[in-house]
């Protein structure tokens, strides 16, 4: 289900990507102080959500679920997470950046098809 280790991987740097991307988005909002609470303090916001909202049994998700979530929640998490991202390469300016992960989400939410049918039927 989604989990061949190439597929792991590649959503593991989407994650990162992502974390990355929205940190950079919160660094360009401010000057000063407040530009590191926002370029720190919004991906690991983000990093809290993604660890802690699970469907038990995921085997993309170290199969732990310390809350307990239904399928399609976590679903949304995910793409409202990965869109985010796509969005503040988007505004950062770096609009072909946005294309480039955008599109390596999607074509990544496409080889796990088995995953997305198993979490909206969760």
């Amino acid at each position: 289900m989604g989990s061949h280790p190439i597929n792991l991987l590649i959503r593991f740097l989407l994650e990162i990507a992502a974390l990355f991307s929205i940190g950079m988005w919160g660094w360009e909002q401010s000057e000063g102080w407040i530009r590191y609470v926002l370029a720190l303090g919004i991906p690991a916001i983000f990093a809290v959500v993604w660890g802690i909202f699970a469907v038990p049994g995921d085997p993309s998700r170290s199969d732990k679920a310390p809350i307990v979530t239904a399928g399609p929640v976590r679903l949304a998490i995910e793409l409202g997470f990965f869109g985010l991202a796509t969005w503040s390469l988007h505004d950062l300016g770096l609009t072909e950046a946005s294309l480039a992960f955008g599109i390596i989400v999607v074509l990544h939410y496409a080889v796990s098809y088995d995953r997305i049918k198993w979490l909206v039927s969760r």
